[in-house]
């Protein structure tokens, strides 16, 4: 056995003894958190237009696309961006991992909440209460009006994408608002975005805090939340409890009560809760 080998067996050993002893468990994740379900990983350009080679051959990069100009200069392209990614989120089978963390969940006395920067829903899709999640930027399963004519987000199911994805354009008709008829966009907190309807995702924010002051021994199990969208990791960091950071390539840990675990969402929790003997 090497010795980095040694190390990741002590932590996810370390973390198991964490857990059993905790009361809460908060999960908070980004979007490394869906790699090991085949989801696309779009750090850096290249890895967005690998997984959008039309959006790179217009040098349409990330952050022009997840913006509400977008929708307001290329309605048809924008939605084929989050049109093609609504549609890959829902045919999207959350890997083994999301149920390590539900049997996680059955042990602890006060349960499990959930803090993601994610739009994808794949903890709902997984079987977790939509009530215990708190998606700080929104979900891609939601739509608000581009007026802003005072409907409240709506569901998107009823909204059935078919995208060209060679051009990544949508070729259905777009989304619409039912009160006023004006253009629907994702209900997702974007770059340069101003009009986002967040307040549902501010409540469960509040529901969340609400709940953590009732633990005496809560636990965060950050999985997959970089640096680049901090968002999820300044959240688990700001609860002051111990914290177990599970990421392949950015586990740094600053605390000497925290645990570093430099390996993928899907095997840390395999391996972590058959320390447990959860499996």
């Amino acid at each position: 056995m090497t010795n980095e080998n040694s190390l990741v067996r002590s932590a996810v050993h370390a973390a198991a003894e964490l857990i059993a002893e905790s009361d809460a468990l908060i999960i908070t994740s980004g979007a490394g958190i869906g790699i090991d379900s085949g989801l696309p990983d779009f750090r850096g350009e290249n890895g967005f237009w690998n997984a959008y080679p039309a959006l790179g051959n217009l040098g349409i990069n990330f952050t022009q696309i997840a913006n509400p100009k977008a929708f307001q200069q290329h309605p048809e392209l924008a939605w084929g961006f989050y049109g093609h990614r609504l549609q890959l989120y829902r045919d999207t089978v959350p890997h083994e991992g999301f149920q390590r963390l539900l049997k996680l969940a059955e042990q602890m006395p006060l349960g499990l909440r959930h803090f993601t920067s994610n739009v994808d829903g794949q903890f709902q899709k997984a079987g977790f209460k939509p009530e215990h999640a708190t998606q700080c930027h929104g979900s891609i399963h939601m739509l608000q009006c581009m007026d802003q004519c005072g409907q409240e987000a709506w569901p998107a199911d009823d909204f059935q994408p078919v995208v060209d994805v060679a051009n990544c354009k949508l070729t259905s008709a777009l989304p619409s608002c039912p009160v006023c008829g004006g253009l629907a966009r994702p209900n997702i907190l974007m770059f340069g975005d101003w009009d986002f309807e967040g307040h549902r995702y501010e409540q469960s924010e509040s529901s969340l805090l609400t709940w953590v002051a009732r633990a005496s021994r809560p636990v965060v199990i950050e999985i997959g939340a970089g640096t680049a969208i901090p968002s999820a990791r300044h959240f688990g960091e700001e609860l002051n409890c111990p914290l177990i950071r599970i990421n392949p390539s950015e586990s740094q840990v600053g605390l000497h009560r925290d645990i570093s675990i430099p390996l993928g969402a899907k095997e840390a929790l395999v391996r972590i809760t058959d320390a447990l003997n959860l499996s």
